[in-house]
This record gives C-alpha cells, structure tokens and sequence, in this order.
C-alpha cells in the first residue's frame, strides 16, 4: 500500500501519516514513512523526542551523499550531473529507525538560480519515485500542499492520494488546486479526510464543497490532539479510543481500495 497525503498547510496532515504509520506497525507491518513537506512535522507527530530528532539529517542536507550519487557539487549551477543516480540503499542507510517504521525526511530543496534540475532535486526525485515504485514497505507520504514530487509515471505507483480539508473556504480551495494538479499527472485514486470537525454542519460544508471525493471519515476537533503537541508525543497516545477508531476505519477503507 502506498499512500500519499497532502492538504493546505496546518490541516492535519502529519496527524494523520503518523497515525496510519503507527497504526500500521501495530499491525506488525513493516512501514516506510516519508516527510515531504519542507516544513517538516512528522517526525514530531510520531512523537520522536525532540533530542532524537535533532540526529535526523535531511536527504537534502546530505551534502556528500547527493554530490556522490550525482557527480555534481552542490549549489554549483551550470554543470553537468547524472538524472538517474543509485538511490535504492537510502530509505534503508539513511533512514530513521523507530517501532517498526523508517523515518525519511526529504527536507528543503534551494531553488535559487538553478530551478529544478538542480543535483538535491533529482537526487530526491530519484528517491521517492524508488520508495514508491519499488519498495515492499507499506507507505506513507507526508506532502506539502501540492503533487511536486510525483511525475506521471511515480503517480502510477500511488494506490491513493488522500487530501486533508478543514471547514474552511482556502482548505477547500487548496484541495480544489491539489485535484487539479492531480488530474494533470494522471492521478485520479483521490480521496478525502475531512479534520477538525466541530458539527454537522462542517461535515456538509466540506461535502458540498468537494462532492468528487470520496470522504474516508471525519475526525472532530479535541484538545487531546493540542495537548498532545505541547507534551511532545505521538497524538495516537493521547486522543480518546472512539477518535483512533475512525483512523482505524480510515486505514481499512485505504487497504480495501475504496477510492480505486
């Protein structure tokens, strides 16, 4: 199973890849979870001491490990590197081990002056398009709010992509933007999370708003998940046993292919 999750920033999005990594290896699955996003919180939504992840060294920080597999030197523009480095041995050399599951933190690709045929981007490309394509891992990505890091034939290896919207007009918005670019690439397993939801009001608002989508469930607003960010744990251990039910009926839907 290889999920992708992706959403306005601030919607839950990290809440819900870490509760269906960990649901996942209370499964005794084996699972490779992957942070996309450069504003990265996964790592603490899993709840990895803050010390522990002080240790987590970015892919795109990796500056020896990204001029080795690409025969270019970083933040050097105008020369000529390999699109196609050897990536298969990351995810299992450089990823974070933890409870069943592999941590990767993709981290901020700098942009400036080199676009994006810059060695960190194709390095990281590179790396996600192997974790999806081949891996055996169930796996579950954390993205920002877009399909960056998917090209056409990565999104063929995706069995969903899931959308996290809040009962807000620019949550929906930005789900709207997210389908689009989907559909661009060919993408077309989309479903929806609806988050922090209050009342059955801002359930129908979000149905209304994206009639496409299959929604997968509906998880409420509770002060667990707030007091679970202050403590520095995993949200999974706080939040009441009826609201990790629903992201336990979320993840079977998922596994069943609901949205195939």
């Amino acid at each position: 199973m290889k999920i992708a999750i992706t959403g306005k920033g601030g919607v839950g999005k990290s809440t819900l890849a870490a509760m269906l990594t960990l649901l996942l290896t209370r499964d005794e699955r084996r699972v490779l979870a992957i942070d996309a996003d450069p504003d990265a919180n996964l790592a603490g939504s899993l709840g990895i001491p803050p010390e522990e992840q002080a240790m987590i060294i970015p892919i795109a920080e990796q500056t020896r490990l990204i001029e080795e597999r690409t025969g270019a030197q970083v933040k050097r523009y105008g020369q000529m590197f390999s699109l196609n480095p050897t990536v298969a041995d990351i995810a299992g050399s450089y990823g974070f081990n933890r409870d069943g599951y592999t941590l990767l933190i993709l981290g901020a690709v700098d942009q400036g002056g080199g676009g994006c045929a810059c060695p960190e981007g194709v390095l990281i490309r590179a790396l996600v398009s192997d974790c999806i394509l081949h891996k055996s891992e169930a796996l579950i990505m954390d993205m920002e709010a877009g399909v960056e890091h998917l090209g056409r034939a990565t999104a063929r290896g995706v069995d969903a992509m899931v959308i996290v919207v809040e009962p807000g007009r620019r949550s929906v918005d930005c789900a709207k933007r997210i389908v689009r670019m989907a559909h661009e690439i060919g993408l077309g397993k989309l479903a929806m999370v609806a988050n922090k939801v209050a009342s059955p009001e801002d359930e129908a608002f979000i149905k209304e708003q994206l009639p496409e989508l299959p929604l997968l469930g509906c998880i409420p607003f509770h002060d667990a998940f707030g007091e679970a960010d202050r403590q520095g744990v995993a949200p999974i251990d706080l939040v009441p046993e009826t609201i990790v039910d629903e992201y336990r009926s979320i993840l079977s839907k998922l596994e069943e292919g609901v949205v195939l």
